[in-house]
C-alpha cells in the first residue's frame, strides 16, 4: 500500500472536511465523526482529520498515479468549499509501507 499525505493549514477544517463529506456521499461511502472524515473511492481511500493547525490529509491504496491523481481531486474539492481562503496549501509527501 501507497500513501500520499499532506497538513494544509486553515481554521476552517471541521467545516470544509464536513462538507466534502456530505458532498461525496451522494455518489461514495462516506463517513463523518466530529472534524474528521473518510472518504472511500473505488481503489483509494482518503482520510482528514482536523486540529487547531488545519486537516491533515492522508490518501491510500495501491496504484500509485491513481493516488496523485486524488490529490489534485481532493485539493480541488476542498478548495472550492474554501473559496474565501483559497487555494489552500498542499505540500503532498509520500509515505511507502514496508
Amino acid at each position: 500500500m501507497n500513501t500520499i499525505a499532506s497538513k494544509v493549514k486553515t481554521a476552517n477544517g471541521g467545516k470544509y472536511v464536513r462538507q466534502l463529506c456530505k458532498h461525496w456521499s451522494h455518489k461514495l461511502q462516506t463517513e463523518v465523526e466530529g472534524d474528521s472524515g473518510k472518504v472511500v473511492f473505488p481503489n483509494a481511500v482518503a482520510t482528514m482529520d482536523v486540529d487547531d493547525e488545519g486537516i491533515a490529509i492522508a490518501i491510500t491504496g495501491e496504484d500509485r498515479a491513481e493516488l496523485e491523481q486524488l490529490t489534485d481531486v481532493v485539493a480541488r474539492h476542498l478548495d472550492r468549499f474554501a473559496f474565501r481562503e483559497a487555494p489552500l496549501g498542499y505540500d503532498w509527501t509520500w509515505r511507502e509501507a514496508a
